[in-house]
C-alpha cells in the first residue's frame, strides 16, 4: 500500500513551491485536490508550451492531482471550498499571497477550531510575520536575499542557479514537515500549523558558506563551476578534442593517484607547494596550468580514463538532452509514463524505491475534475449549472 494513501490534501497553489510539495505527497499516494481559478488556472500553466503544448514547469509538479476550479471570492464558491475542507480534507496547503488564505477563512485557528486534526501548511516567501512579511518574493530574490547569488557564479559576475532552488527548498520543507505532522498526529490526534519560509529554507540549503564567513571572515570566493575551498575540483579542459572533464579530489590520498597516474608526474605529490588542500587552493593559478598543459595533447576519454585507474571522482559535463538519455538512468528503469491532455508523457520516478512503486497519474487539465468532486460533496448536476452560471467554478 502507498503510505499516504487514504489521506486527502486540498491545495491553494501557483508557481513551483506548494506544487512541488503537494506532487510528492500524491507520489506517496494522497489525493490532491488542486484548486485553481475559473477561466485561466494555476499561472505556471501559461509559463511556456514546451511539452507539447504545456508548460515545463507545470508538468514536472502537477501529475498525479485532481484540478477543481472554484472563484474562491465568490460567495457561492467559498462555501464549497470551506465544506470540501472540513469535509475531506486531512492537510491543507497554501502558498496564496500574505493574508489571503486567512481572509478566506482558511487560517489554521478558524479551521482547527472546527476541526482539530487538520493540518496546514503555509507557505511564502518570508513567513508569516516579521518586517518582510509582505514584501514579494521570487525565486530570484529569495536566491538573491538569501546570499546564495552571492557565492555563485564567476569572480566577475554572481549568478542564480538554473532550477528554482528557493522554490524547490521551500517545497521540500513543507513536504517533510507535513509528513511529520502527519505522525505527530497519529499519536495525538490533534493538527499542526506549518509556517514555511524561502528565505529560510534556502539560508539553511547555503549550508558551509554562511559558516565559512563567520564572524565577519571572507566568504568563499565565487570561483563558476570550481569549488570555492577545495582544489583540483572542477572543469577542467581537454586540448585534443576542445572537451571538458569535471573531476574533484578529497584527500591527500587522492592527491597521491592524481599526480601519479593522471598527470604522470609522482614529484608533485612532494612539491610544497600543493602539500596539504589549503596550499592547493592558495596556488589554484599554477596548479590549474600544470593539470592545462597535461590535458592539452589528451582527449576527454583519454583523461578520464586516467583518472578511472587513479579511482579519481570524475563526470561528464551534460546537457538536459544527455539527462534524458542518461544511460544510468535507464540502466536502473527509472522513467514511466504519465497521461496529460497534451498525450502520453515521459516522467521520472521520484527518488527512493519502494516495494509497491509511486502513484504516477496524469497531469490533469484545468476543472477536470470539477463535476465530480462537487458530485462527492452532494451537489448535483443542477446545483453544478446554477454555480457555473454564476462564474463560481
Amino acid at each position: 500500500m502507498q503510505p499516504l494513501k487514504g489521506l486527502t490534501v486540498v491545495t491553494l497553489e501557483h508557481a513551483i513551491a506548494a506544487p512541488f510539495a503537494t506532487r510528492q505527497l500524491a507520489d506517496l499516494g494522497a489525493r490532491v485536490i488542486k484548486i485553481e481559478r475559473p477561466g485561466t488556472g494555476d499561472f505556471a500553466r501559461g509559463y511556456d508550451s514546451r511539452v507539447r503544448g504545456l508548460a515545463s514547469h507545470f508538468v514536472s509538479t502537477n501529475r498525479s492531482k485532481e484540478s477543481l476550479t472554484l472563484d474562491v471570492k465568490h460567495p457561492q464558491a467559498a462555501k464549497v471550498l470551506e465544506r470540501l475542507v472540513l469535509e475531506k480534507a486531512d492537510v491543507v496547503v497554501q502558498n496564496l499571497a500574505p493574508g489571503a488564505a486567512a481572509r478566506l477563512g482558511l487560517g489554521y485557528e478558524v479551521l482547527a477550531a472546527k476541526k482539530p486534526s487538520i493540518i496546514v501548511c503555509d507557505i511564502s516567501g518570508y513567513g508569516a510575520d516579521g518586517p518582510y512579511r509582505d514584501k514579494k518574493a521570487y525565486d530570484l530574490l529569495i536566491q538573491s536575499e538569501a546570499g546564495f547569488v552571492s557565492v555563485t557564479g564567476t569572480a566577475d559576475e554572481p549568478c542564480k542557479a538554473g532550477p528554482s532552488i528557493a522554490d524547490i527548498a521551500a517545497g521540500m520543507y513543507a513536504y517533510t514537515n507535513i509528513l511529520a505532522a502527519l505522525l505527530q498526529r497519529g499519536q495525538t490526534g490533534r493538527g499542526q500549523h506549518i509556517d514555511i519560509s524561502m528565505l529560510e529554507s534556502l539560508a539553511e540549503w547555503t549550508s558551509y558558506p554562511l559558516y565559512y564567513a563567520f564572524e565577519g571572515a571572507p566568504p568563499p570566493p565565487r570561483t563558476g563551476a570550481a569549488h570555492a575551498t577545495i582544489y583540483p575540483y572542477g572543469p577542467f579542459p581537454t586540448g585534443a578534442d576542445g572537451g571538458s572533464v569535471m573531476l574533484g579530489l578529497q584527500n591527500e590520498r587522492e592527491w597521491v593517484n592524481f599526480c601519479e597516474k593522471v598527470l604522470q608526474r609522482p614529484e608533485l605529490a612532494r612539491d610544497p607547494r600543493f602539500t596539504g588542500n589549503a596550499k592547493r587552493v592558495a596556488e589554484r593559478t599554477a596548479l590549474r596550468q600544470i593539470i592545462v598543459e597535461t590535458f592539452a595533447p589528451l582527449t576527454a576519454p583519454q583523461v578520464v580514463e586516467r583518472l578511472e585507474a587513479a579511482q579519481i571522482a570524475n563526470a561528464r559535463v551534460n546537457t538536459m538532452h544527455d539527462v534524458w538519455e542518461h544511460p544510468q538512468l535507464k540502466a536502473r528503469d527509472r522513467w514511466r509514463e504519465v497521461g496529460s491532455p497534451a498525450g502520453t508523457l515521459p516522467a521520472m520516478l521520484p527518488p527512493g524505491t519502494w516495494t509497491e512503486g509511486p502513484r504516477m497519474d496524469p497531469v490533469p487539465a484545468l476543472g477536470e475534475h470539477t463535476e465530480a468532486i462537487l458530485g462527492e460533496l452532494g451537489i448535483a448536476a443542477e446545483g453544478v449549472r446554477e454555480l457555473r452560471a454564476a462564474e463560481a467554478i
